[in-house]
């Protein structure tokens, strides 16, 4: 596999969660329409090993976690290697493809439809590979990172444990050097450790000393290191799953990977990698289900008439096509930005590379808690359209449905990652880094005017963007109310800055498909672009509804009596909408599906 260029050449910096309080431009946004030549002959590379490799063999890769036996698996991975894909993130200096950021994103989702094998090879190439490239010393880096890209080591990531899942700094598991210093000694238990049952070397996070976080670089075949039986999981079942149990094992001292005490940039880092290659994994997945439910609606007949062409089936899927749009615009526009940031920076400058990514932390967690939901609609969905055949193991939607499920779960909980992205919006407005609280003020300001008339808006699309002005009004007013109520205290109340939260991600995805659209119409006309009008203004109108009716739910938390009265008014004021047909709009983008069988833009 080639190396690719970066996806945006033009350096333009945008700083992250800003999104929230400016406008932003179509052309400040990348979209699965700029990809290069390059990025489509990545894509084809990819999807031929999926579907010519992986795919026939997905039985076997279903029944391996039975028998303990992943050689099918490893046999895959080292194919993948011999295409480069297992190097796609390794710098070049280290025989890697150095890809960037877009191409990633490429290649999580053409491999997502094969289940738990994209997790084996994610967890190789992403968690499993990454710690040792932006961490690692020199030397570590030349050991490792030419192996691990040819499929000669395998890679695993030991963070969870059995009593620590979300609070991954209560990790148990200790090490203590050795009084000559040669060696550290680990004792503990790490849980759910993807590739477990086959990986060379794993990712160990413990703490030296019983408190001093940190991560080691620890071989399979080290003494007192064993694993625990496959775990019977609800999904993933081609990806080995166990415990990974250290007894007095012996690790190197230049085996500590990154500074002692310094483990949670090492863990947090790699998870900001994750969520935004999650991005694209989701949307990979949901388009293949909808292509299932194409083809299905299309075949299967009831009452004489082919399922697609009844209502309610037509709503669900042209509701599947805007969730997929909104996700996969959000994917594409953070990976675009984490490139343009990246833009010239030496592949082995870890620490800018690192500091890039974080830039757009917040942008991460939005699209792994909004593009997991967003597939977990499409699957449940998927097996109501095949109705008691959905149930049905003899099915496709049923093995996309248990896979699923646990992208909910890790690379953080949706959960944690709700409470994360105003958490890091306020931590960025208390020291200086965006300027929130003077967005607030001018918003509170504009609030004690009397209000105006407002000029009827006209254009393509005006009115959208009308209510993703207004959407951010909402979201800065609920946020200045809270502020104002809790101050430093606000962290304590988990309810409010998970609705807060939610405000902000439906923002994200709101004006992430606008521009997307915008872009494209700019480019091609509004006939060409009329799918992506039809799913833009079915997906604003609803998440519109929605942040009206989360702002409104919080509310009575916020305040009470008179105060809480003109709140409501305040909301009123801004969630003015006239609602435009979706009804129509969704059978309009149903159609298109039937017509080319599967996710129409």
């Amino acid at each position: 596999m080639s190396t690719p260029v970066l996806a945006v050449s033009e350096k333009k910096y945008i700083k992250g969660g800003s999104f929230l309080l400016e406008n932003a431009s179509p052309n400040d946004v990348f979209t699965p329409e700029d990809f290069t030549e390059e990025h489509r002959m990545i894509q084809q590379t990819i999807r031929d090993f999926v579907w010519e490799e992986v795919m026939p063999l997905l039985p076997q890769l279903e029944q391996q976690c039975k028998n303990s036996n992943f050689d099918v698996t490893v046999s895959l991975l080292h194919k993948a290697a011999e295409l480069g894909i297992l190097a796609a993130d390794i710098p070049a200096k280290y025989e890697g493809g150095e890809m960037c950021k877009v191409s990633g994103m490429i290649g999580a989702e053409e491999v997502s439809v094969t289940g738990g094998f994209s997790v084996s090879l994610g967890g190789h190439i992403g968690i499993g590979t990454w710690p040792i490239t932006y961490f690692g010393t020199p030397e570590q880096k030349a050991k490792y990172l030419p192996l691990l890209g040819q499929g000669k080591l395998l890679a695993a990531y030991a963070l969870s444990e059995p009593g620590s899942g979300s609070d991954a700094l209560g990790a148990r598991t200790k090490a203590v050097l050795s009084e000559d210093g040669q060696h550290y000694i680990l004792n503990g238990t790490k849980m759910w450790i993807t590739n477990a049952g086959f990986a060379d070397i794993f990712i160990v996070f413990c703490k030296i000393d019983g408190d001093k976080f940190s991560a080691f670089i620890v071989h399979r075949d080290s003494e007192g290191l064993h694993t625990g039986k496959e775990e019977d999981k609800i999904g993933i079942h081609s990806s080995s799953t166990r415990q990974l149990i250290l007894e007095n094992v012996k690790v190197p001292a230049e085996n500590l990977l990154g500074e002692i005490g310094k483990g949670h940039l090492i863990a947090f880092g790699c998870l900001n990698f994750g969520r935004l290659k999650l991005g694209g994994s989701v949307v990979g997945a949901a388009k293949q289900v909808l292509k299932h439910c194409a083809q299905y609606s299309q075949e299967r007949k009831q009452f004489d008439k082919p399922l697609c062409s009844f209502g309610a089936i037509k709503h669900k899927m042209g509701e599947m096509v805007a969730r997929i749009y909104a996700s996969e615009s959000m994917a594409y526009r953070a990976a675009g930005l984490t490139d343009s940031i990246l833009s010239g920076v030496e592949a082995d400058d870890s620490a800018t590379i690192l500091k890039g990514v974080e830039e757009y932390a917040i942008e991460c967690s939005i699209m792994k808690v909004y593009g997991s939901e967003m597939l977990d609609y499409v699957v449940d969905e998927g097996v109501q359209i095949y109705g008691g055949y959905g149930y049905s193991e003899e099915y496709p939607v049923a093995r996309h449905y248990r896979d699923s499920r646990i992208n909910r779960i890790f690379e953080g909980t949706n959960e944690i990652n709700r409470l994360l992205v105003p958490g890091m919006l306020l931590k960025r407005a208390m020291k200086g880094e965006l300027p929130l609280l003077p967005a607030v003020k001018k918003l509170m300001d504009e609030v004690l005017e009397l209000p105006t008339f407002e000029e009827p808006v006209e254009g393509l699309l005006a009115a959208e963007q009308k209510l993703l002005e207004n959407a951010k009004k909402i979201g800065l007013f609920i946020a200045g109310v809270a502020v104002q109520k809790y101050m430093n205290k606000i962290a304590d109340e988990q309810e409010v800055m998970m609705a807060m939260s939610d405000i902000t991600m439906d923002i994200f995805a709101m004006e992430s498909s606008l521009l997307r659209t915008l872009k494209r119409v700019a480019k091609d006309g509004e006939a060409k672009s009329q799918t992506m009008i039809d799913a833009t203004q079915v997906f604003i109108n609803d998440a519109f509804g929605r942040v009206e009716m989360t702002a409104r739910r919080i509310l009575p938390r916020l305040a009470e009596g008179d105060t809480l009265r003109m709140y409501l008014a305040t909301l009123k004021r801004f969630a003015k909408q006239t609602p435009v047909d979706t009804v129509e709009l969704r059978q309009r983008l149903a159609n298109r599906v039937t017509e080319v069988g599967g996710y129409p833009i």
